[in-house]
């Protein structure tokens, strides 16, 4: 109980401000002496009333005694009734009575004060013979002297008193509250003053009002908050300066970024025009060769340049992700035909160094961009059986219970030490690990790979993990979105890879490039005519009678002049005849985002180069494929 009552006291206490509790303060001395004093006069003051009442009646008793002595004596009734009326007229008797010695009640005279007070003296004084001594007690006297008056005057001093205090109280209020005003006025002014410090307010300051404690303070807080102005004009400079060099570096490294892009963009196109023409001299070195030595020589350009492909692949894929180049185009497509294509792009490489490559077939269906898809397997396949010596890589996709379709990406490779697999989605890094021999010359790259992987990931809203353990291989995983799956109208029979008799239009300002796919498409069996711009490309028109059945062109020709205007003035050129639309195909190393979106604007099957032989028939066989069934 007194717990609860402390506390809500102090809560009392700490909801006041501080004005009220210095006029409590103040007051509260004021409130006490007064009430003190009050306790202490008021018994004193009855104390000296009682006194004096005694003393009266005493005094009128021994007179009434002294005289009653000779009527007493002598029996003198009528005398002694005078005597009691008379005493009984005197102030604050309220009777008298006088008896014989044996109790008789010779007179009995009521006073003024009234017989019925309840607040009285009563003084018995026995009436002795004084001219007689030695002789018996004639009687007694006895008076009563009321309290009334007194009780009425004390009651009336104390509410002079009580008056008397209240307004002692009032007058000690208002000084306390002026006081209180005075004294707390400054600290006010100083709280609002902080108040301003707090709002951000540049220069504040407070008047001194006199030199006590609280000028003192108000000196003190006007020091300090100069002090802290300095300071903050100090930091915005600082600030200011810091922001002005922060905007010059950020501008720096955007300009930076900007010419990295431009120049791998400029580089990506320009390195891989000759690259482009050495893939299609080297594979066309080999189709008629007969001569072992020289064809491992041939097996070793190839190589390099199988090298440099994918080097320059890495940069591509790098260059196209910053630049923004790549637009997500979402679709619902069966996992296993993409699991098809990276098998058919990796079963060679892997049979060639001795692996296995097994894509495990799925019936799940997922929601995503086929493209980035494929790349991203193909990165992750390709990175695997470059670390990979013995053994091989599965590929393998389970539908989870939350509705996606996990695809795994194992191998039996060396391994990803824990130090280095939270570093190796970043770029350029690279985890030189050589098991034995077998893995000594392995291509490795440029460390961009897994970066890419990781980036094109984030674009379809799913990430990359891994785990690994080194000396027994690694696995890397992802989610898709799973939808049901759907019903697969039947397709055109596929064509035979053999492209033998197609006729084929080769568009590029590169002439060693036209040279080399005029002599490899020639060797498969390919009618072919080459231009190089427009000009060119028209008149190769009219040498034929009918269209041709692809006309393969380069994005980026020479005077600013684009394969897709090309490609329309050829479409102008065979409609007027009502001839049906031929098949097309762009290859550019073009990688700025305005060009690429031509291409997928248009809608145009497209390679990037350098390409592979491999790449360019099966290229040319879907392209084919897909216009026969477009007019059948």
């Amino acid at each position: 109980m007194g717990a609860g009552v402390n506390s809500r006291t102090v809560q009392w206490w700490r909801r006041t401000s501080l004005m009220q509790r210095l006029a409590l303060v103040t007051l509260i001395p004021t409130l006490v002496t007064a009430t003190l004093l009050v306790a202490m006069l008021a018994p004193q003051q009855v104390m000296t009333l009682r006194g004096m009442a005694q003393n009266t009646a005493d005094a009128i008793a021994t007179q009434a005694a002294s005289v009653t002595a000779a009527p007493l004596r002598d029996m003198q009734r009528r005398e002694l009734v005078r005597i009691a009326e008379s005493i009984s007229d005197l102030p604050h008797v309220a009777r008298v009575q006088i008896r014989a010695a044996d109790g008789e009640i010779l007179a009995d005279s009521l006073g003024r004060s009234g017989a019925d007070n309840n607040e009285g003296l009563t003084v018995v004084r026995d009436v002795i013979d004084s001219e007689r001594p030695g002789q018996p007690v004639l009687g007694s006297v006895v008076v009563d002297v009321s309290l009334r008056d007194a009780i009425a005057m004390q009651q009336a001093s104390l509410r002079h008193a009580l008056v008397a205090l209240v307004i002692s109280l009032f007058v000690a209020a208002i000084i306390a509250w002026q006081a209180a005003r005075w004294i707390s006025a400054p600290l006010r002014r100083l709280v609002d003053a902080v108040h301003q410090l707090g709002r951000g307010d540049r220069h504040v300051e407070v008047e001194v009002t006199d030199q006590t404690e609280i000028g003192e303070l108000q000196r003190g807080f006007n020091s300090a908050a100069m002090a802290l102005f300095d300071v903050q004009r100090g930091m915005e400079r600082e600030i200011e300066h810091a922001t002005v060099e922060l905007a010059r570096k950020n501008a720096a490294l955007e300009a930076a970024s900007v010419a990295k892009a431009r120049f791998l963009a400029a580089a990506s196109h320009d390195l891989r025009q000759p690259l482009y023409a050495l893939t299609l001299f080297s594979s066309s070195l080999a189709e008629d060769e007969r001569d072992p030595v020289r064809l491992d020589r041939i097996a070793h350009i190839q190589e390099c340049v199988e090298a440099l492909d994918h080097l320059f692949s890495e940069l591509l894929d790098l260059s196209r992700l910053e630049t923004g180049a790549m637009q997500i185009e979402i679709a619902e497509f069966p996992l296993d035909q993409v699991f098809q294509e990276v098998s058919r792009n990796f079963r060679m490489i892997a049979e060639q160094h001795g692996l296995r490559l097994i894509m495990r077939t799925t019936d799940l269906w997922v929601r995503s961009d086929r493209t980035m898809l494929s790349r991203i397997l193909n990165n992750l396949v390709s990175n695997a059986l470059r670390y990979t010596s013995r053994g091989g890589v599965l590929v393998v996709a389970r539908q989870r219970a939350d509705g996606t379709a996990r695809v795994d990406v194992w191998d039996t490779g060396s391994g990803i030490a824990p130090e280095h697999q939270v570093r190796v989605f970043d770029e350029f890094y690279r985890v030189e690990c050589h098991s034995n021999e077998h893995d000594v010359g392995r291509r490795r790259g440029l460390g961009l790979g897994l970066a890419t992987v990781q980036r094109l990931a984030e674009l379809l809203d799913t990430q990359v993990e891994l785990k690994s353990k080194p000396g027994r291989g690694s696995v890397f995983s992802f989610h898709l979105p799973q939808v049901p799956a759907q019903h697969i109208a039947a397709s055109v029979e596929e064509a035979s890879p053999d492209v033998s008799g197609m006729r084929v239009l080769v568009i590029d300002d590169e002439p060693a490039i036209l040279s080399g796919i005029r002599y490899l498409l020639s060797s498969w069996g390919c009618e072919v005519a080459v231009a190089e711009d427009r000009v060119q490309a028209l008149q190769a028109a009219e040498d034929w009678n009918v269209p041709p059945d692809i006309v393969i062109s380069d994005l980026r020709l020479r005077d600013g002049e684009s394969g897709l205007d090309v490609l329309a003035a050829l479409d102008a050129h065979y409609q007027i005849d009502g001839n049906p639309p031929f098949a097309r195909l762009l290859i550019t190393g073009e990688t700025r985002s305005d060009r690429l979106r031509e291409i997928m604007a248009a809608r145009i099957p497209v390679l990037y180069k350098p390409v592979s032989p491999e790449q360019l028939r099966e290229a040319l066989m879907v392209a084919w494929s897909a216009s026969r069934a477009t007019t059948a």
